[in-house]
């Protein structure tokens, strides 16, 4: 049985250029991961079948699920008999924004590369991921990262300057694609992702916390105003920097100094159930 990590992703940045001419969103990201991880765990098995078994009952253990997907994916693509039973304990809430599906089906398919022999690299695999999702060729990588295209083209960048981020998600779902369908790209305003860049290249936390910026941020508040209200109360509580991460609904706030962490976490779990607080990695995977 193999062992893969599946860490959750933030998005330091967020930006829609324009919608392409496949119908899909042409997107500026930059993403990192933090310490918060499902654990993916890969047993071969001889039926020749995808079988996944999941801890959280909210998650599908059929071909919706993304980590079947990669696996399936993997198998017709090199002809592969073998079956595997894939097992996942969720740590990363569901719906999240935070690329808890994504990360599941890259951390597969680093494993199943393993396990399956394929020899394949980190850039192959991505390339493979992009057909499951726009946040799995960042989540194949990890570390941090410029995310272009549909999230595909991907640019590795400096760790993000060390802190502490709280993570807190409200107790509602969701969708990535009703939140694009109610977006409208010539009135967004644009985030500075030039500017996240500089401070990444020159480990500036101030800038970081300055250049922070989603442009489906509004959308998602004017939808579900629960994620305005935590915003809110991070921001009261002490948070250096608060931005909503993805799609929503969780925000993250930025922390410095230790001593703010427990009183942030502590003040934040009397009004939300979910509640982290987790160090950004910025470390990519490397490939056995």
């Amino acid at each position: 049985m193999l062992y893969e990590k599946a860490p959750a992703k933030i998005n330091l940045t967020l930006d829609v250029l324009h919608k392409r001419d496949d119908g899909f969103h042409e997107v500026e990201m930059i993403m990192t991961t933090v310490d918060l991880a499902d654990r993916v765990w890969l047993r071969p098995t001889h039926d020749g079948r995808i079988t996944i078994k999941v801890s959280e009952r909210y998650v599908p253990n059929d071909r919706k699920n993304l980590a079947y997907q990669a696996a399936d994916l993997l198998k017709r693509k090199y002809g592969i008999y073998e079956g595997v039973e894939i097992t996942l304990d969720k740590k990363i809430p569901v719906a999240a924004g935070l690329a808890g599906g994504s990360s599941d089906a890259a951390a597969t398919l680093r494993g199943l590369n393993r396990l399956w022999h394929l020899g394949l690299s980190a850039e192959e695999l991505a390339k493979i991921g992009a057909k499951i999702g726009s946040d799995v060729s960042f989540c194949v990588h990890g570390g941090t990262a410029l995310a272009k295209g549909r999230g595909e083209m991907i640019q590795h960048l400096p760790a993000p300057p060390n802190c502490w981020v709280i993570l807190a998600k409200p107790a509602i779902s969701v969708s990535t694609a009703d939140i694009y369908r109610n977006l409208d790209v010539s009135s967004v305003q644009h985030p500075d992702t030039e500017g996240m860049l500089q401070a990444l290249k020159n480990g500036d936390y101030e800038k970081m916390c300055a250049s922070l910026g989603n442009v489906l941020e509004p959308i998602t508040m004017n939808i579900h105003p629960q994620v305005i209200d935590l915003k809110e109360k991070m921001e009261r509580f002490g948070a250096d920097a608060v931005l909503m991460s993805g799609s929503g609904p969780t925000v993250f706030g930025f922390v410095r100094q230790e001593a703010r962490v427990s009183r942030i976490y502590n003040g934040l779990k009397g009004f939300c159930k979910e509640v982290h607080a987790v160090r950004m990695t910025g470390e990519r995977f490397l490939l056995d």
